[in-house]
């Protein structure tokens, strides 16, 4: 996946807040972050000028303010995480993956027919 930036898991809290909703200042992205994360206005404005280093974020400035929003798609931000993952844990073999997530994890019928379409679709 060229042009996705390789976003640690602390900045993925980050752009899923942006990826929800954006443009958003700093403080707003604070108090969008899930309750469970108790970070310093200083640690999110640190990962914010990360990602923004990264090309993942841009912003625009009006007056004293900073609006950030996304530049790099979500989905396009999973595809690579998921390869990055596939090709790390698994030696690129989609098939060891997928069998250890369906024998460890319930799969609904909606998820089974969904699966289902995709392969048929891919083939």
């Amino acid at each position: 996946m060229n042009g996705v930036p390789n976003i640690s898991e602390a900045e993925w809290e980050i752009m899923k807040v942006l990826w929800a909703k954006s443009p958003l200042r700093s403080q707003e992205i604070v108090a969008a972050l899930p309750e469970d994360i108790t970070w310093k206005p200083k640690t999110t404005q640190t990962l914010i000028n990360r990602l923004t280093d990264k090309g993942a974020i841009g912003y625009e400035r009006h007056g004293k303010n900073h609006y950030y929003y996304p530049k790099v798609r979500q989905r396009d931000c999973i595809a690579a995480e998921s390869l990055e993952f596939l090709d790390r844990i698994c030696d690129g073999s989609l098939t060891p993956m997928v069998a250890s997530l369906i024998k460890k994890k319930k799969i609904s019928e909606e998820e089974i027919e969904e699966l289902r379409k995709l392969l048929e679709k891919k083939g």
